[in-house]
């Protein structure tokens, strides 16, 4: 529950790094994850972070806290599960951003392995 308060009450970028099973490198800015029984979460849509996960679960969150300095966590992750377009994203979306007609959408779960501070200089 610790990550879970941390991410209500602080304000920032994050940024979510995965990679394809041949190492092809990926980053996206994500909001805040969600947090759903015991997991981490993520509102996906079917665009190149969410594909690599089919051939590597890895990935890294970087959130770099609003302020000065450089203030944050990485956190290690492993993606475990998914849903699509269920009506639980729906409810679970902080912004109302238009989907295209068709589009799907994915709540993805993953397992923290390791958290790191952001070191800054």
């Amino acid at each position: 529950m610790e990550l879970k308060n941390y991410f209500e009450t602080t304000t920032g970028t994050g940024v979510l790094s995965t990679a394809d099973s041949t190492g092809r490198v990926d980053a996206a800015i994500y909001s805040p994850p969600h947090f759903i029984d015991g997991k981490l979460a993520f509102i996906m849509r079917d665009r190149l972070s969410r594909k690599n996960f089919e051939s590597n679960p890895q990935a890294v969150y970087l959130f770099i806290e609003n302020g000065t300095g450089y203030k944050g966590k990485r956190l290690y992750l492993t993606r475990t599960d998914e849903e699509k377009n269920t009506e639980r994203i729906h409810s679970l979306k902080r912004r109302e951003k238009e989907t295209s007609p068709g589009e799907d959408l994915f709540l993805v779960f993953f397992e923290v392995n390791h958290e790191r501070p952001l070191v800054g200089r």
